[in-house]
């Protein structure tokens, strides 16, 4: 080689003695048995699922859709916490068929699941136009949405019962016309427990006249008192799957999971899972990683859309059923 500024002293590292072995030889993380088969026009959904990769995600949904199939086997909770744009891109009745082929213990909501949902299950439509009406302060404003709500935490209070369930009796006794697409109907009329987790001010009927304040912290704190009884039962099996919610349930679900340890509770051998179109701090701690670690369990992470996501994992659950 050329003259070098650096002298004899520095010299690039000679490769001559560099081992190697024969490529056949080595364990590889990914083999043709894993590749993804070519799709068929007259491929059913059965051909489809199995035509997909065993790879990355594919394999991770498909090991949440066998653990979950491990809970309804031994009767762990199922616990589905999700997020209001669960609602908005039009997987109730997915949810809802799950649901009733045992795969959906209990729904944790956030707050604007009790809006968007209610609304879908009184006029068939929610997700209001914000840009359009937040300049004219009448952002939030439908009246139907703040009453039933309201009056339901009021009623929920009197009766000492928790927030998700009071609101689903209250939409179920306006005999709604579009019942057949509401968690919370169908959820109230199975008596699969639903829980409302809510951050006061963070919602639309938090301004509306009929808003009582006390009546909304006491059934949704009695919600979360029902949703650690429901966490506790997940030890031995049970799956908790967080969709579209990156702060509130998090949140709640990790001071579940602390406060049945802090009871003596053992909590292990449980599934956790995040699915959302990003992987956010909280759930990726919160959910994923801090309840399942010390060989508690195993916990998951699927980044996608959940228009697409939550149906796959749906057919993967019912393929074999």
């Amino acid at each position: 080689m050329g003259a070098s500024i650096y002298g004899d002293d520095l010299t690039p590292l000679d490769l001559e003695r560099v081992k190697t072995y024969p490529l056949a030889s080595r364990p590889s993380k990914v083999s043709l048995h894993d590749f993804a088969k070519p799709i068929s026009t007259d491929s059913a959904l059965n051909g489809f699922l199995d035509s997909l990769p065993n790879v990355l995600a594919v394999q991770s949904l498909r090991q949440i859709a066998a653990r979950i199939q491990r809970a309804r086997e031994f009767k762990k909770p199922i616990i589905w916490g999700i997020g209001g744009h669960v609602i908005k891109t039009g997987l109730a009745p997915v949810i809802i068929d799950l649901m009733k082929r045992g795969y959906v213990s209990a729904i944790a909501g956030n707050g604007s699941v009790l809006v968007h949902d209610a609304e879908i299950a009184m006029v068939g439509s929610t997700s209001e136009d914000v840009d359009a009406t937040l300049s004219e302060g009448v952002f939030g404003g439908a009246e139907e949405t703040g009453q039933l709500l309201n009056s339901a935490a009021r009623d929920g209070a009197k009766d000492q019962i928790g927030l998700g369930e009071a609101v689903g009796r209250a939409l179920l006794s306006h005999n709604p016309k579009h019942c057949d697409y509401s968690l919370l109907c169908n959820a109230y009329e199975s008596k699969i427990p639903f829980t409302a987790h809510i951050t006061i001010g963070g919602d639309i009927a938090h301004f509306h006249p009929n808003f009582d304040g006390a009546a909304l912290g006491a059934t949704t704190h009695t919600d979360f008192r029902l949703l650690a009884e429901l966490v506790r039962r997940m030890d031995g099996g049970g799956v908790y799957l967080n969709v579209g919610s990156a702060v509130v349930l998090p949140e709640v679900f990790l001071k579940c999971v602390t406060l049945v340890r802090n009871l003596g509770h053992t909590l292990s051998d449980i599934t956790t899972a995040n699915f959302d179109f990003i992987q956010s701090y909280r759930p990726l701690t919160n959910v994923v990683r801090r309840p399942t670690e010390n060989g508690a369990g195993h916990g998951y992470s699927i980044t996608g859309h959940h228009e697409i996501n939550i149906p796959l994992l749906a057919a993967l659950l019912i393929k074999d059923a």
